[in-house]
């Protein structure tokens, strides 16, 4: 009995060393593919999974990561006839295990030359210039066709970049002088602008200071008439008071005299100093009204007295 009981215990630690070793855990990103007697039977997802011993085989692991290619320069010639050195990264992640197993025999060596076959046809419509302003577009061109040339395969091309585009050495000097040149001329652009625009600045400061002037002659100028007019009023006001107390004077007087009531000696007397006023001393001749001559001898009488 006791060969046969470690005989029954060896093949039991055998047989669960099997069902162990059968026991596969799918980590995350990760898919298998599975053959059962040499033809594809399954695809395996994340999680448990076990396997049946000498009848079915892992194939494949495949990593469903996103995955980057940086090829080497490839060579190629533009529609003008110049060669350059070109360097494409490609970006794509597998979307069906079973076909990126069994679709292709090295898929990273057919994507490269794929891209490079692709990245040749494109240049080769384009001239240098066109090459090299037109990164996006090409890009955009190579993915679309590489995406579905590579769709068989379960790939699915997400990006494509062209990291270097080298033209030859006297193509770069060339280029390099180019923009030498195109600096300097929009230096000398820009200096001009400047020039020109200090130059407007000046001639429109000087308008606005001939402006300004004009103006405060303009101003300066008013403000004299307005004085001159104001000083003629004032002047013209004063004339009008002075006439007025004179006016008002004289009223005052004749009001005066007659409220006194002045005698026949005194009007005549005053009618005389009228007479030698209208004289003024240059009068040769005086013509006295008959009914003055009647009171000759009474001014007579009132010079004797006033002379006494």
């Amino acid at each position: 009995m006791g060969p046969i009981i470690y005989i029954i215990a060896a093949v039991i630690v055998i047989i669960l060393g099997v069902v162990i070793a059968n026991i596969k855990i799918v980590p995350q990103s990760k898919a298998y593919v599975v053959e059962r007697l040499g033809a594809y039977y399954a695809t395996w997802e994340t999680g448990l999974h076990i396997k049946v011993p000498f009848i079915e085989r892992i194939a494949k692991i495949v990593s469903l990561k996103e995955k980057v290619c940086d090829f080497p320069p490839q060579p190629v010639i533009t529609k003008d006839n110049v060669t350059m050195q070109v360097d494409t990264v490609v970006y794509f992640l597998i979307t069906d295990p079973k076909l990126y197993t069994y679709g292709v025999e090295n898929p990273m060596s057919a994507i490269e030359n794929l891209s490079a076959t692709t990245l040749r046809n494109i240049i080769g419509d384009l001239d240098l210039d066109h090459t090299l302003t037109s990164r996006d577009t090409i890009n955009a061109r190579i993915r679309v066709i590489l995406d579905e040339a590579t769709d068989p395969w379960g790939i699915k091309v997400t990006r494509v970049e062209l990291k270097n585009i080298l033209p030859p050495r006297e193509i770069q000097d060339s280029m390099e002088k180019q923009m030498k040149a195109e600096r300097e001329r929009r230096e000398a652009v820009t200096r001009a602008e400047g020039e020109k625009a200090s130059a407007v600045l000046v001639a429109e400061g000087k308008k606005d200071a001939l402006v300004l002037n004009a103006e405060a002659e303009k101003e300066a100028a008013i403000l004299h008439a307005e004085a001159v007019k104001e000083a003629k009023i004032r002047e013209a006001e004063g004339a009008a008071e002075a006439i007025l107390r004179i006016q008002e004077a004289t009223a005052k007087g004749i009001r005066m005299i007659n409220e006194a009531d002045p005698g026949q000696n005194y009007l005549t007397l005053r009618s005389l100093e009228s007479m030698e006023k209208v004289a003024d001393g240059k009068a040769t001749k005086i013509i006295i009204p008959s009914q003055l001559q009647s009171i000759a001898g009474l001014a007579e009488g009132i010079k004797a007295v006033i002379e006494e």
